[in-house]
């Protein structure tokens, strides 16, 4: 055995020497020898080195010494052990960043004995700009930034949406970009609707914007009880100095503040700060339901459906679910469970070290709170019940598949592509991802067309794109010593005719692609849907009848994949449009790009700004603005 301690952190990493058995038991025997008893994770790999199990122990060497008692593990375990190659530890100073670390390798390296939370999908938060004169409320996506406040996560982004609409009512801040701010020189149809007070043409003093943003502040700390009273003094007292206009603004504030309070399974006053989880098991699935309660409002909820094995306990999985879903997020002071979770004291623990303050988790047994945990558990049940029956239907269609393409198996993986592009412009391909669980977005891919290729050359784009995907995925297999890469699909569907199969069909072949069924589909007389045509190379082209299951489903993957181009193509050419002759000067980034357009209001103003007014602008030295100066001017030569 060799041992590596890593750089400066004083952990330590255990790797097997070149005389290590090959598999199994031994294997695990030959690394307990230099095993420490301190915490750590600890990482199964397989042979070709990748990671089949990632765990976490307060004593590695005890927990890992369990593995060697084969008889006394599960079945998934077993098979974890008999394939295993080798192992890696790292430690750690406690238990609780051990559970930490494992929750992270979990995540980035997806080893497939473990139960994986699949959530690639990022939260959004409102945010309060600070740096302003008059802040700004928007909706952020990302990385946090200084100088802002925010609030959330929010579960979507229509539950955002649906607050600021809220704040807006009530509150009347701007939304409006900074570029927009400046260049203003008239009140915007939001002003007229009463949903901003129109800052940006002197509509509000600065004192009076900066009284509302700190209500706004206020309300969404969850103080909006005592706000409602406050309004509803000052409307008395309006009402009493027979100043009707500004009772009537008052009465429409606490009314839309009104509007927010619903029933208390939705909006609970016993959860100020917390998200409640529950977790439903069926047919060896489950479903873990997420409600996020922010300053006493629900801030919308969302489903997930790890990948565990069928012997996995609800326990087992809401434990893992925890740990890896508050990786890369901040958990709140509270989390409401609907099943007791293994090691809870350990994992609450592990969890307020990511939060930087204390964190509880609890299973309610009475009241308010038991019954928000009941209503999670509900949605859970719900939505896994829709998502096994729709897995149901799915798996039929997909047996048609088979049927009518004469297919030994049904199709794990579909894959459909298309081409959008205007007069040559913009050109852009997009693979899109059917299969036993529907559409797969996470798999979804676009292609910015490189070429050259000759505008409106439509074979030309398609034999890229496959090139660029079959090739990527040929030297991966190759890589890993595999004859198929792990997304190596079953069908591939085209939109086209004869000319297209054939096209493709040349590509695959001189790709060394034989094993993919290739299927083009072909819209019927007049494109006339329900009259498509569909062309494999080893049949005459057919039909379906105009009523197949089958014939809709197949439809549903071309209009997909088109709708999908076409997106991307229109993104793709809104970035274009977008692009400021900004970008196109030396030692001007992102950051001095902003300064400058929320100085000057636009890329016009800033070509038409003298010498001295650049250097004038925040954020610009004397240098940088006599190279925008020079940019703009190519005649002028600096003294």
């Amino acid at each position: 055995m060799t041992e590596e301690t890593l750089g400066g952190t004083g952990e330590k990493s255990v790797q097997p020497d070149p005389a290590t058995p090959v598999t199994g038991v031994e294997v695990i025997h030959a690394a307990l020898k230099t095993m420490p008893l301190s915490p750590g994770v600890y990482r199964m790999l397989g042979a070709k080195g990748e990671v089949l199990y990632v765990g976490k122990a307060r004593a590695l060497k005890k927990r890992v010494t369990s593995y060697t008692h084969v008889s006394r593990l599960p079945e998934r375990l077993r098979r974890m052990v008999s394939e295993t190659a080798s192992m890696e530890i790292v430690t750690t100073h406690t238990e609780a960043e051990a559970l930490l670390l494992e929750a992270n390798y979990i995540k980035r390296m997806k080893p497939r004995f473990n139960i994986l939370l699949r959530d690639d999908k990022s939260y959004p938060w409102l945010m309060l700009s600070e740096q302003h004169p008059f802040p700004q409320l928007a909706k952020h996506r990302g990385k946090m930034e200084k100088g802002a406040s925010y609030w959330g996560p929010f579960a979507s982004a229509w539950a955002v949406n649906q607050t600021i609409t809220i704040l807006q009512r009530v509150f009347r801040l701007r939304t409006c970009a900074d570029s927009v701010f400046s260049s203003r020189t008239r009140p915007c149809l939001l002003f007229q609707i009463k949903r901003c007070c129109a800052p940006c043409v002197d509509r509000i003093s600065e004192e009076d914007y900066a009284r509302l943003v700190k209500e706004a502040k206020e309300f969404l700390s969850g103080e909006d009880n005592a706000l409602k009273a406050r309004f509803a003094q000052e409307m008395e007292e309006a009402a009493a100095t027979l100043d009707y206009e500004k009772a009537a603004v008052l009465r429409d504030r606490i009314r839309a503040l009104a509007s927010m309070q619903d029933s208390s399974v939705i909006n609970p006053s016993s959860i100020r700060d917390g998200d409640v989880i529950a977790v439903w098991q069926q047919a060896g699935q489950a479903c873990i339901q997420v409600f996020f309660i922010r300053g006493g409002r629900n801030n919308g909820n969302r489903s997930f459906f790890p990948v565990h094995t069928k012997d996995e306990s609800e326990g087992d999985i809401l434990a893992a679910f925890l740990a890896q879903f508050y990786d890369d997020k901040p958990p709140p002071a509270l989390l409401l469970v609907n099943r007791d979770v293994p090691e809870a004291a350990l994992l609450a623990e592990a969890l307020s070290i990511r939060r930087g303050h204390k964190v509880e988790i609890l299973r309610p047994q009475r009241g308010e709170r038991r019954d928000v945990v009941e209503h999670a558990e509900t949605n859970a049940r719900d939505a896994l019940e829709r998502k096994l029956a729709e897995s149901a239907g799915q798996a039929k269609l997909l047996e048609g598949v088979a049927r009518v393409f004469g297919l030994d198996a049904p199709p794990q993986r579909i894959e459909t592509y298309d081409n959008s592009h205007i007069m040559g412009t913009s050109p852009y391909g997009v693979m899109i991802v059917g299969g036993p669980e529907g559409f797969d977005r996470r798999s979804y891919r676009k292609y910015a067309i490189k070429g050259p290729i000759t505008p409106g050359d439509d074979f030309a784009m398609m034999r890229e794109v496959l090139e660029r995907r079959f090739g990527r995925a040929l030297k991966e297999a190759a890589e890993e010593g595999v004859a198929r890469s792990a997304d190596w699909p079953d069908v591939l569907l085209i939109d086209g005719g004869a000319g297209q199969f054939s096209a493709v069909r040349e590509v695959l072949d001189s790709l060394g692609v034989q094993d993919v069924k290739l299927v083009a589909i072909a819209k019927g007389p007049d494109r006339d849907a329900g009259r498509e045509w569909f062309h494999t190379g080893d049949a005459p082209p057919f039909q379906l009848e105009p009523r197949d299951p089958v014939l809709y489903y197949l439809q549903r993957l071309r209009d997909e994949a088109h709708r999908f181009a076409i997106t991307t193509h229109r993104a793709g050419r809104s970035k274009k449009l977008v692009k400021s002759e900004l970008d196109e000067i030396s030692g001007v980034g992102p950051a001095r790009k902003r300064a400058l357009l929320n100085h000057f209001g636009s890329a016009r103003g800033v070509s038409q700004a003298g010498l001295a007014e650049l250097e004038a602008a925040p954020g610009i030295n004397r240098e940088t603005a006599r190279t925008i100066y020079g940019h703009f001017h190519p005649d002028w030569a600096p003294s």
